[in-house]
């Protein structure tokens, strides 16, 4: 059965109600302080009053963040492709990804200083390095999970590698793709975000991170909270603007597919 809007939308908007609401009374009854933990009411006025200045870091958070993800969705599709053409590649190559995705980012980011300097291109790196293990592994699986029957009717007709590469193992790969996509949408968001803590330069008021720094330094409690809200906010539109792409991409794959 096919669910309306309203039953989608409706069950987390009511049980986000509830909770801040239930949240608002218990930290109003006990009195905590706000620079412990803010009440919902405080961070949403904080998120009004510094609606203009968390827009502009939220886009420049979503500069880099779309930026690396894009250079690890190309990177990380032509990476699997790579690993895909000979097991001994695969198992030369493969256990490196995995490792190199092993080390923390917040690890990696003071290096990424002394690499590309302080800025955008260091965010940027910072989100890539991030995003791009996760679509490396989906796009790989997708590769080497083509249908067997049909990989021995490609055999029985003698094609060649690459036609095979091209005309059955991408295609087949297609949603373990967008599957990686959706994922690193999310963690791009959050490499660009720790990227900023280490190498944004506060260039035109810097990014999300650079606000939740300054909010921190300045004792703003609340504000930490809304550009927290913020954050997650970026990374839902991105992983809804990643859904869609997906979702569109997948229909007209299916629409080709019954033509042909």
């Amino acid at each position: 059965m096919k669910l309306s809007r309203t039953d989608v939308w409706l069950p987390p908007l009511l049980s986000l109600l509830l909770i801040t609401t239930l949240l608002e009374w218990v930290l109003r009854s006990t009195h905590l302080p706000e620079y412990l933990l803010p009440r919902p009411s405080s961070v949403m006025l904080a998120l009004l009053h510094s609606a203009t200045e968390l827009s502009k870091a939220a886009l420049q958070t979503a500069l880099a963040a779309s930026t690396g993800l894009l250079a690890s969705a190309l990177i990380g599709a032509l990476m699997a492709i790579l690993l895909c053409i000979h097991p001994w590649i695969r198992r030369a190559f493969y256990p490196y990804a995995v490792f190199f995705q092993t080390v923390p980012i917040i690890a990696i980011a003071p290096m990424l200083v002394i690499w590309f300097g302080y800025g955008l291109k260091a965010v940027i790196a910072s989100a890539f390095i991030v995003s791009v293990f996760p679509i490396i592994a989906n796009t790989l699986s997708g590769l080497l999970s083509a249908d067997p029957a049909l990989r021995d009717l490609f055999r029985l007709y003698r094609a060649s590698p690459l036609k095979t590469l091209v005309k059955l193992r991408i295609p087949s790969a297609i949603p373990a793709f967008l599957t990686g996509l959706r994922i690193a949408s999310g963690l791009a968001v959050i490499g660009a975000i720790v990227g900023e803590f280490v190498a944004d330069t506060y260039q035109n008021g810097g990014g999300i991170g650079t606000a939740v720094v300054i909010a921190i330094k300045e004792q703003k409690t609340d504000k930490v909270f809304a550009a927290v809200l913020m954050a997650s906010l970026l990374g839902l539109i991105f992983f809804a603007l990643v859904n869609l792409l997906s979702h569109l991409a997948m229909r007209r794959w299916r629409m080709g597919e019954i033509r042909e």
